[in-house]
């Protein structure tokens, strides 16, 4: 669609944006594609997850015509300006092929292999719970609950406002951004404007929030693996939740972390669970942007879509916090502040596929379905596993009080073929998966 288009249309540049991980291998493709038909456009690489290394070392190589990473769209303006230029063209594009052409040399194959553990030694070197004398909680239901519009006014008081202020490239954390030397008047100009416009949000009821959460019984099995069961029988397995395990060499007493870690093994015969959920705020929202965009009011636009993706956050924030408290009820006696929420004081994690800890996006359809979130929540899958609505959030939820955050960091190839071997795919398509995480060129 987007090579079809740029015909159509006689584009003078190609710009990519990838928001999650699954982007970065579908721009490579892209660029391919880009190669096989003639074009020899401009193209440009940003988002979230996107590098100049990974331009440089992925994308670049794969088309004939100038390709640029540029770190955010307000400099996307002068690259595309010495790209149009006449006389500054031709320097640009040798400027930016020779930087990227020691990109690649310095990137090499980085000797990342002879740090990584082979698997069988990162697994024996686990975090290894005592689980003789642990008794797992156990929930107040298992199954699932559903929460159809949820009440956005019970929200507002666990906004975690300091991300809403780097989506405006404001430095600082909230309240002490408003009173910041630097930045603060723009910061309380900003602010008041997002007050204003969440009050007509939840007063005019701009946008629907919707909510479902999962309680499993569960055991690990398989080393990195997490089975879902029905109920506490654990006679069949319902899903299988596959993770990944962190394969740098640590210093000692230290352990390469698995999610799976926090689960007790099926062979200790304790009974255990994990939860799930996926949750969204951004019900309605498409109508009042085409009313933005038709007042060619793209401030308010940008407002709303930031201050639903804060709701969102919240209700995940939200929901998490009864399921403590309420749901699981392992930490009934939670009594936190909206900064103690924010800095994660609270006993449990809740982890997301594309999260360090476990990166993979495509583990999101086997969570979907588990969760039915598409009936269940209004949210959707596109075909890279990014959500709709984008103002969503979904993951799983663990209670041990040990569980904790980490990143899995680059991987080998022996992990990669046993993790498709879990998967029950071919060894290409897990590296597509996991290309960001790879230690070893495909």
């Amino acid at each position: 669609k987007i090579l079809e288009t740029a015909r159509k249309e006689e584009v003078n540049i190609i710009g990519l944006s990838g928001l999650i991980t699954p982007s970065l291998e579908e721009m490579t493709v892209i660029a391919s594609e880009m190669a096989r038909e003639g074009l020899e456009i401009p193209l440009l690489i940003g988002g979230a997850t996107t590098s100049k290394v990974h331009t440089a070392v992925k994308i670049a190589p794969n088309y004939i015509g100038p390709t640029v990473h540029v770190l955010d769209a307000s400099r996307a303006v002068s690259v595309a300006s010495n790209l149009m230029s006449d006389e500054l063209k031709d320097p640009f594009v040798s400027s930016v092929a020779e930087d990227y052409a020691e990109v690649r040399e310095n990137y090499g194959d980085r000797g990342v292999g002879d740090r990584r553990l082979p698997l069988a030694e990162a697994r024996e070197n686990n975090h290894a719970i005592d689980w003789s004398g642990y008794v797992p909680p156990k929930p107040g239901f298992l199954g699932l609950k559903v929460f159809g519009d949820y009440d956005l006014g019970e929200l507002v008081p666990v906004i975690d406002w300091t991300p809403f202020f780097r989506t405006w490239e404001l430095a600082g954390r909230y309240p002490d951004i408003l009173k910041d030397k630097t930045v603060g008047a723009a910061a309380r100009n900003l602010f008041a404007d997002a007050e204003t416009m969440l009050a007509e949000i939840i007063e005019n009821r701009w946008l629907g929030a919707k909510a479902v959460i999962g309680l499993f019984a569960a055991n690990t099995v398989n080393g990195d693996d997490i089975a879902l069961y029905d109920d506490d029988g654990r006679a069949e397995t319902k899903a299988t939740l596959h993770f990944l395990r962190q394969q740098m060499r640590k210093s000692a007493g230290g352990t390469n972390f698995c999610l799976a870690d926090f689960v007790a093994p099926a062979e200790s015969g304790i009974a255990d669970h994990v939860g799930a959920f996926a949750v969204t705020a951004g019900l309605g929202i498409e109508e009042k942007l085409e009313e933005f965009q038709r007042d060619h009011d793209d401030y308010s636009a940008i407002l709303l879509k930031a201050l639903a993706d804060r709701l969102a956050e919240a209700l995940a924030e939200r929901m998490h916090q009864r399921v403590r408290t309420e749901f699981w009820a392992y930490a009934s006696d939670e009594d936190l502040d909206n900064a103690a929420l924010v800095g994660e004081k609270y006993r449990g994690i809740r982890p997301a596929p594309g999260y360090p800890a476990c990166p993979d996006h495509s583990e999101k359809p086997e969570l979907f379905a588990l969760l039915a979130a598409e009936p269940n929540a209004g949210i959707a899958l596109t075909e890279s596993f990014a959500m709709m609505p984008a103002a969503s959030v979904s993951g799983y939820y663990f209670a041990h009080p040990e569980a904790r955050y980490f990143g899995v960091g680059r991987i080998g190839q022996d992990q990669v073929e046993d993790y498709a071997r879990r998967r029950g795919v071919a060894v290409a398509q897990a590296e597509k998966w996991l290309i960001a995480n790879l230690a070893y060129s495909r």
